[in-house]
């Protein structure tokens, strides 16, 4: 179930504010050259006309459009920097889908492998969305899998499936929000909290990761028989 959204105080969220500031210069070179000029421009605007108008209400007015700026190129290139971090790492769909706004019930790798091919389910007002990540030949053949096992339970729901990946075909990390808001809406809130208790319900029960048994994983030879009755 989507938990619902906690207060953020007014000191948290300037918290939040420098740590995304810091991130973003940190992986952005450009950041911080265009803030300066965010604040450099509306600052020279105010003070050319508050000298020749003698208007000096046009100081807040200023300081507001200073501020409205900086947000402005902190969040397109905080967008950026964090899409350039979350390009190929494990999972960054289903991070990338739980931080979105709206009504997204996300199950992170609800199916995987031990060589980190995973698919996320997604549940939202579109229907059933199945983000599948890792090498393009395995994962399908665990997205067609998954898809069949969920069939059973979601009714009329739409289904839509995509592979994560820069290639032919897939879909883009970077394209990856947008492509999720251009969905139809096709459910209700009522029909997404009854799809949601019918596939926790299915995923309740725990799978084995598919693939080979690494050998660190193995049992020894002699396990199986020490626990032979005699």
């Amino acid at each position: 179930m989507a938990k619902p959204q906690e207060k953020v105080s007014f000191g948290e969220r300037l918290k939040q504010i420098g740590q995304v500031f810091a991130f973003t210069a940190k992986q952005d070179k450009w950041f911080v050259p265009l803030v300066i000029g965010a604040v450099a421009i509306p600052v020279a605007i105010t003070v050319t006309i508050v000298l020749l108008t003698s208007g000096w209400l046009w100081i807040p007015v200023g300081i507001l459009f200073t501020l409205l700026a900086v947000l402005i190129v902190l969040n397109l290139r905080s967008n950026t920097a964090m899409m350039n971090v979350a390009e190929g790492q494990p999972g960054a769909a289903a991070s990338l889908m739980e931080n979105m706004r709206g009504d997204w019930r996300v199950r992170p790798a609800a199916s995987s492998t031990t060589q980190f091919d995973m698919v996320h389910v997604v549940i939202g007002k579109p229907g059933v969305i199945l983000l599948a990540e890792g090498d393009p030949q395995r994962v399908r053949s665990l997205l067609s899998q998954e898809k069949k096992r969920l069939v059973k339970v979601i009714g009329n729901a739409p289904i839509y499936d995509y592979v994560i990946g820069s290639e032919e075909g897939q879909l883009s990390i970077r394209k990856l929000r947008s492509t999720m808001l251009r969905l139809p809406k096709n459910l209700t809130g009522k029909d997404v909290n009854a799809l949601d208790k019918r596939l926790g319900a299915l995923m309740s029960r725990p799978q084995m990761p598919k693939g080979a048994i690494p050998k660190n994983m193995r049992p020894s030879k002699g396990a199986f028989r020490q626990q032979r009755p005699r």
